[in-house]
Order: structure tokens, then sequence, then C-alpha cells
């Protein structure tokens, strides 16, 4: 593809916010290369690694891929929704253009929302729509892409919604094991990128003096039904997994949690040399999360590779502990009370005497005071950038200055909050958390 498109030596992310080469804001973002060039990666890895013959990534087509692109960046709105279509109009007919857009008008809605599956957070669970792809779409689309696109409406607007049976679809529709991994991280990799490049148009529009920033069509509410009932979670393409006695947390914690899948992981002796060299770590080969993600290994080593820059890498911006709660905000605010354990503990760890301001966000959430003004300027930036569509704008960015942060800094919060949209999602969409017995 060529660079006018953007997507071939072209920079995504900075295409998407408008960012030129030798700008301030390009310039920063390279404080953070391995994060920067392993986001671009992945959109190739996740955009073009199918076969529209089928067989070098199990099924899951370029075609497809581009189908489910525009309808994810659609429902987002900005920049990036004329991008992705304008990509799938290069590749398909009209006749399917049209339909993902009338698909992405039907699913506009305002997220995130959802029923906890923890019962003593059910007083904060937010009904909202159900997507279902109309009828006459669904004749041009065929079942298999309408099922990815009632899938990714959930990851993208009600993640806390995901249960064992938002698979059944895929799997009696033929999406193995592999295709679903793929899938889930082509959505929630898109929830990541469309964030980004949100977070650092602001970014740059506040050097530019603008007081707000404002994209995209008015929100609104979709109004389609859910199904009455979903397929069987056996007999299709894969079995998906359940755990009727499984002991699972009632409420936000910082203390650690197991996880269990609801697809199929790569079993750790079957994992071949591809698969081990992509968990970066070789202790993950333990996890049934890594493993699962395993299925798609290009895709697991650019998300890791990604992850640890923006997280690990701090030869310059951001506190530890300032990452970690971006992190921890926006996991509380999706829903995802695995990632929330996990960082809120760590930004436990990456901090002296904020026990009690952890504690009140996993107690009251999101609006809770955490007892200073640079983590409430970044709970505050954490929220806007995790609500679809994004919400964050210059007064954000002017906020986050005030409290103390430099421009480095406020890249950083932009990249913590945008990347757990993507690990929310998987580790909501694809199986879900365990108490471990020592807190039972």
């Amino acid at each position: 593809m060529s660079d006018s498109s953007g997507t071939d030596s072209t920079d995504i992310i900075d295409f998407l916010a408008g960012i030129r080469p030798g700008e301030r804001v390009a310039e920063l973002r390279r404080n953070r290369m391995q994060a920067r060039t392993n986001a671009q990666h992945s959109f190739r890895v996740l955009l073009e690694a199918g076969d529209d013959d089928g067989d070098s990534d199990g099924g899951f087509t370029d075609t497809e891929r581009y189908v489910v692109a525009a309808f994810v960046a659609g429902l987002h709105q900005g920049r990036g929704a004329a991008f992705y279509t304008d990509l799938l109009g290069d590749v398909v007919e009209r006749a399917v253009v049209n339909a993902v857009r009338e698909s992405v008008d039907a699913g506009l809605t305002v997220g995130p929302y959802g029923t906890y599956r923890e019962p003593d957070l059910a007083e904060e669970s937010v009904g909202g729509p159900e997507f279902t792809v109309d009828p006459r779409v669904r004749g041009v689309l065929g079942q298999r892409l309408a099922a990815a696109l009632e899938f990714a409406h959930l990851l993208v607007f009600h993640p806390r919604d995901c249960r064992p049976e938002r698979l059944a679809p895929l799997a009696w529709w033929g999406w193995t094991p592999r295709q679903v991994v793929s899938l889930a991280q082509l959505i929630s990799f898109l929830c990541f990128q469309l964030r980004a490049a949100e977070g650092l148009t602001a970014l740059k529009a506040a050097d530019a003096g603008y007081w707000r920033l404002t994209s995209g069509p008015s929100r609104r509410r979709g109004a389609a039904q859910a199904p009455d009932e979903f397929p069987p979670l056996s007999g299709g393409a894969f079995d998906v997994l359940t755990y009727p006695d499984l002991h699972r947390p009632t409420r936000f914690v910082s203390h650690s949690l197991g996880w269990q899948p609801w697809v199929p992981p790569v079993e750790e002796k079957d994992l071949t040399d591809r698969q081990r060299t992509a968990l970066v770590d070789p202790m993950r080969a333990k996890s049934a999360y890594f493993r699962l993600l395993a299925h798609d290994p290009d895709a697991l080593e650019a998300r890791t590779l990604t992850d640890k820059d923006i997280f690990y890498n701090v030869t310059d911006g951001a506190g530890r502990a300032e990452r970690e709660i971006s992190a921890a905000v926006t996991s509380r605010y999706n829903g995802c009370v695995y990632c929330a354990s996990v960082h809120t503990g760590r930004a436990l760890q990456e901090s002296t005497g904020r026990e009690d301001d952890i504690q009140r966000l996993c107690d009251d959430g999101v609006d809770a005071d955490l007892g200073s003004e640079p983590w409430n300027a970044i709970a505050a930036a954490s929220v806007a950038l995790t609500s679809t569509p994004v919400s964050f704008g210059v007064d954000h960015v002017r906020r986050l200055r005030a409290a103390g942060l430099d421009d480095g800094s406020v890249i950083d919060v932009i990249n913590g909050a945008a990347f757990f949209n993507w690990a929310n999602r998987l580790m909501l969409s694809l199986g879900e958390p365990e108490l471990p017995a020592r807190f039972r």
C-alpha cells in the first residue's frame, strides 16, 4: 500500500493524529521507539496477515479483517473511521462498504456500559443497547462476518458483558480458536490505536491554542435487541470452556488473581519455537492467558513489546506509579477486575503511603479522590480516553500540564490508558478471573 494512504512506511498513529516528521510531538513519540515501532507492526500483522485463499492464517482473510476494522473504527467515529472505510473500499465491492456503514450507523452508542459478573458490583452495572446485524446486511456479509461484527460491538462498547456464551456464535460460524484470538486482538488493538491517535491529536492541538477539541457526530444510543438465546457452547469449531465451580472475585481488589480461558489455549508441551519466542518471557509459557494469545504469535510478540516500552522504559517521562494509575483507572472504568487487580497492586508497589487512595479507587470507582492533583488529573484523562467515542481533549492536556506533567509524561499517560483499552478487552472477552485459594 502507498504512503499516501498512510499504511506503508507512514506511521498510522502519526497519520491519524496529523503529526508530521520533525514536529515536537513526533520527536517525543520517539522516546518510546519500541512502542511506536511495534504499534505499527501490530497494524501490519493484524490487518495484513490473512490470506484470501484461507491458508496462511487458518482462514481469517485480509478482506474480513478490513471489514471488522472499518466497523470498529466507524463505531469510534473521528478520523480513523474515514481512514479504515477508505481501506475497505480498496478491496471490496461498494455493497459491502455500504453494509458496514449501515451497521455502524445502527450500532452507534456511548460506552463503556454493561453488567458486572461480580455480585458486590451489581449496583454499578449500567444497561445499554445490544447490537445485532440486520438480516439484509447479514445477507451481504454472511453469517461468519455478522457474528464477528456483533462480537466487535460487544468489545467496543460493553466488554464487561462478555460471557462464555458470547463466543458460541463465533464457534458455530466456523471461527477456530486461532481465528478468535486474532479477531479479539484486532478489535482490541484498534481500541488502542484509535485512542492513542486521539490523545496525540489533543496534545498537538493544545500547542495550537485551541481551548477545546471536539470531533465526530453527536452520540446516541442504538435500539437493536440482543438475541433471545445463544447457540450451544459445544459442537462448533471449538467447545467454549466453562467453570461451574470456579471461585470468582466479588469486587475490585488490589491483590493478585488467577485467570481461566474460555477459548482453548495452546498446551505448553505443544508450543512451537515461534510461539515460545513470541512470549518474550519464557515463564509466560506457564500462563494459560499467554498460551491462548500464542495462537497468533506475531500479534502477541508485537503487543508484548509495545506493553514493555510503555510501562517499563523509565529513562524519561512519567513515573512508574503514574503509568500504573492510568492502567488501573482504565481497567476500573472498563470493568476489568483482573487487570485492575494487577495494576492497583503495581501502583502500590511503585508509590509510598498511597494505600488509602488506591483502595478508594477499588471501592468507589473512577470518580474517587486519589489524593493528589497529578493522580486525579491522570484519572480524569484516562476516563476520557476510555470513553467510546473518546472524549479526551485539550482541557485534559492542560490539566495534566498544570499538575506538573511535561509533554513526554502526558504521552505516557495517553499510551498507558490507550494500551489498557487493548488489554482489558482481551482479558474480558477470552476468559474470567479466579480468586486464588489464599484469598477465599
